[in-house]
């Protein structure tokens, strides 16, 4: 019925109303048993839940801004070195000139000792978290947990991001 009921109001022109049933629809497919199978309600949850079925901006940026400081919290706790790994070129020279070879190796990232909620830590993590909404990845050196965290964020925040921006248009649509 709600189906019905919004094709009219999308024939009409009327999309705030066709926007009102949409919402409408997809509450009686989450909450009903019947035509849905539980993996389908599983996901309806889901999407009201980040982003009220892509009609509310609001509760999808909430959750971005929530993963985000959850990303920059972990980055900075656990994530982030406790030294930037240096890289140190070895090499000989041939007596009389020629060519040089050089072997450049970088230790491995150590997991970070000492005070970890400082400003140059977290001004390292904003960037990664930042970066990690664009599907971009910073190129800092992490720990093996940070390297998670990060992999982790890139999947889940351009998500967030994109149902931020679906409800938006559907606003502007409006």
């Amino acid at each position: 019925m709600y189906r019905a009921l919004r094709k009219a109001f999308e024939d009409s022109k009327d999309e705030p109303g066709a926007a009102d049933f949409y919402y409408g629809e997809m509450e009686m497919r989450r909450r009903g048993r019947a035509g849905t199978t539980r993996a389908e309600r599983g996901l309806l949850h889901g999407y009201w839940l980040l982003s009220g079925y892509g009609l509310r901006a609001s509760r999808a940026l909430g959750w971005l801004a929530s993963t985000m400081l959850i990303t920059v919290v972990l980055l900075m706790g656990v994530g982030l070195p406790k030294d930037n790994p240096k890289q140190e070129a070895t090499g000989t020279v041939p007596p009389g000139g020629g060519k040089v070879t050089f072997e450049i190796d970088k230790a491995d990232p150590q997991n970070p000792t000492g005070p970890k909620f400082t400003g140059k830590r977290f001004e390292k993590s904003l960037n990664v978290t930042l970066n990690s909404v664009v599907f971009h990845s910073s190129g800092q050196d992490l720990t093996t947990v940070g390297t998670n965290v990060e992999m982790t964020s890139r999947l889940t925040e351009p998500v967030l991001l994109g149902l931020a921006v679906l409800a938006v248009r559907n606003r502007v649509k409006r």
